[in-house]
């Protein structure tokens, strides 16, 4: 059974779970809608040869950001995951990320990249996204127009449904794109998790070198069927990359976790 715990930091409140028992540690940060509990799957086959520390991100689960409209920025997450890793006596550390969990791979790579043996992105965001995928997590509208939406939200609906009869959208992403906008509550965290994240940006070629550089491990899982996060716009990265593993799972966006869970448990 997982153990969960609080950290105050900043007056933010980032609250995580800890699984497995291995003498490896890895941080895991979970995609759009979710929270630390969902990596829970992946957490079981990886147990024995790692300690887990899975967080609940800001405006998911049981965290909790206290600054509203400001953003958090690349400065106060490299802070956060010093402090982290001093508390825990963590020297070295693998990542993993899925969705919008791999922004914060990304983010933690960038700050820390001596202190990083291991990637492993599950259809990562923070490097190529489907543009729709991105008007649903972190808006390309106006602040004050999309903040108008989480009590009119006709405004989203219309603007989807012009799409689609405009056929500029696949069902898959629609489905997602209306599922995370269906209720306040859900709207709510859609815009302020956009206006919290959006300095979360990053130079692929830099990426590229950091991983290069410091000999890091990478290793990336899609899914066949992933209109939101493709092979084609991972290409971003990789091509800076000089060496990595690529997988492609039987799978869409939203059970990508469950089945490298499966992909991994087949191999031990």
């Amino acid at each position: 059974m997982p153990t969960s715990a609080t950290i105050q930091f900043q007056s933010h409140q980032i609250h995580y779970y800890r699984y497995g028992v291995g003498d490896k540690v890895l941080l895991a940060f979970h995609g759009f809608g979710q929270s630390g509990s969902d990596f829970e799957p992946l957490a079981d086959v990886m147990a024995n040869e790692y300690t887990i520390y899975s967080f609940d991100l800001f405006y998911h689960g049981k965290s909790y950001w206290s600054k509203l409209d400001s953003p958090m920025t690349k400065v106060f997450w490299k802070d956060f995951i010093h402090e982290f890793m001093k508390i825990h006596q963590i020297d070295s550390c693998s990542l993993c990320g899925f969705s919008l969990g791999g922004k914060f791979v990304l983010a933690t790579l960038e700050a820390h990249p001596e202190r990083v043996k291991k990637v492993i992105f599950l259809a990562p965001d923070g490097i190529k996204t489907n543009t729709w995928y991105s008007l649903a997590t972190y808006p390309v509208l106006f602040k004050t127009y999309f903040k108008s939406m989480i009590v009119k939200p006709h405004r989203f609906f219309n603007l989807i449904n012009l799409a689609k009869k405009a056929g500029l959208v696949e069902k898959g992403i629609l489905k997602f794109a209306s599922s995370q906008m269906n209720t306040r509550k859900k709207r709510r965290r859609v815009y302020y998790a956009w206006v919290v994240f959006k300095e979360l940006s990053f130079n692929m070629k830099k990426i590229g070198s950091i991983i290069n550089d410091h000999s890091i491990d990478l290793q990336m899982f899609l899914g066949t069927h992933d209109k939101i996060i493709t092979k084609k716009g991972m290409q971003k990265l990789l091509r800076h990359v000089k060496d990595y593993k690529l997988h492609i799972a039987t799978s869409g966006h939203n059970k990508l976790i469950e089945k490298v869970a499966e992909h991994l448990k087949g191999i031990k």
